[in-house]
């Protein structure tokens, strides 16, 4: 499932979860991913949602192979889908 798509010079996705507890245990799944590829987010979290912006700023703000490659990581991950994401 594609949970990103691009907007404005960026990949982006906003997930909800059943609560508070998911929303953080996925973003701290993510914060491990964003490690491995030396690749960090611009993200929030208000309660159950988390919105998620992948641009590269060395790159000018571009979309880069690196954005591209975290997004994959994220989508593809096992917490996305035992956490219960759903695309906002």
């Amino acid at each position: 499932m594609k949970y990103f798509s691009e907007q404005d010079n960026a990949l982006v996705t906003e997930l909800e979860f059943d609560d508070f507890v998911q929303a953080f245990q996925f973003m701290t799944h993510v914060a491990g991913l964003a490690e491995d590829h030396q690749h960090h987010p611009e993200w929030k979290n208000v309660y159950n949602k988390v919105s998620i912006r992948l641009t590269t700023h060395d790159a000018g703000n571009q979309i880069t192979d690196q954005d591209r490659q975290l997004a994959e990581a994220i989508e593809s991950s096992e917490a996305i889908q035992s956490l219960g994401a759903r695309v906002l």
